[in-house]
């Protein structure tokens, strides 16, 4: 009995050990030239803001990960205008923050060809866990075609 307990516990601990970390990858979507990886882990989040092409207002879009890879959870914008989402799709919830931004949120959908343009006119911001922004213009170059990856792996 003391035995089967043991190894319980043990295996327990492996687990809980081994799950869940992995490294965000930032590659060139054409090339497939790595600019970054971070080490990361599932639960993490990451988010990616820019100022919109069209309707010139920022854009935040928030991130998580997953062991099977990237999940959309909300996006946070300041204005209407085309290419910004205007109805809300099943499960979605649209909140207004006390900065005046719109908060769509309720997506939970796999991301499994994430890519951004990195723009000339404004840059795209990385931030990982609330941490410091990273600046996609100067880590990937002006037009740059980044690709986003999650690469989970187990602690052994």
């Amino acid at each position: 009995m003391a035995a089967a307990l043991l190894l319980i516990v043990a295996a327990a601990a492996i687990i809980f050990y081994a799950a869940g970390h992995g490294r965000l990858i930032l590659s060139n979507a054409s090339t497939g030239k790595v600019y970054a990886e971070y080490t990361v882990g599932d639960g993490d989040t990451f988010s990616v803001g820019f100022v919109h092409s069209v309707n010139k207002s920022p854009l935040i879009d928030y991130y998580t990960l997953k062991p099977d890879g990237i999940y959309v959870e909300k996006t946070v914008y300041y204005g209407f205008g085309a290419g910004v989402q205007t109805e809300l799709e099943d499960g979605q919830t649209l909140e207004y923050g006390d900065d005046g931004s719109m908060i769509v949120s309720g997506f939970d959908k796999r991301m499994d060809n994430l890519i951004y343009f990195v723009g000339t006119v404004s840059d795209h911001t990385l931030t990982i866990n609330d941490g410091e922004g990273i600046s996609l213009r100067d880590l990937c170059g002006r037009n740059a075609e980044v690709r986003f990856s999650y690469k989970h792996f187990l602690r052994l």
